[in-house]
């Protein structure tokens, strides 16, 4: 029988990567073209995805790879939506626009464009960081 539960995670899992592409892997993968410090920064938050989701969760080996890194990358939106202080949730500023906004950009987003990163390998079959 087919079990349509896995199946609709990973659409669903796809559809949250990509949209993540978009907003924080196209725009930081073009600054870091220009800018090798940016680069090495975002392979390094790459790397930390990557150990993350292989050591760090119970029966990862069990669960897709996107929809490990779907599940993180909303769980990272999600915390950064939260209120520091209980009070009025702290909305994450949108995604650096500007190449060079990249290179002040915070820790949220170098993370997620470092999950764009280690998503692509998947896709194209090249080990991130």
């Amino acid at each position: 029988m087919f079990m349509l539960g896995p199946a609709l995670l990973e659409v669903s899992a796809r559809k949250i990567l990509n949209r993540l592409h978009a907003t924080h892997g196209v725009p930081a993968f073009a600054a870091a073209a220009e800018h090798p410090a940016l680069s090495a920064a975002i392979d390094q938050h790459a790397a930390a995805v990557r150990d993350i989701l292989s050591m760090g969760i119970d029966g990862a080996t069990k669960v897709p790879p996107n929809v490990l890194l779907a599940g993180y990358a909303r769980g990272l939106l999600d915390q950064a939506d939260e209120p520091a202080d209980g009070s009025v949730p702290a909305l994450h500023d949108p995604a650096p626009l500007d190449v060079d906004e990249w290179l002040t950009t915070n820790w949220l987003h170098l993370r997620l464009a470092g999950v764009c990163l280690h998503a692509s390998s998947y896709t194209t079959g090249r080990t991130p960081a």
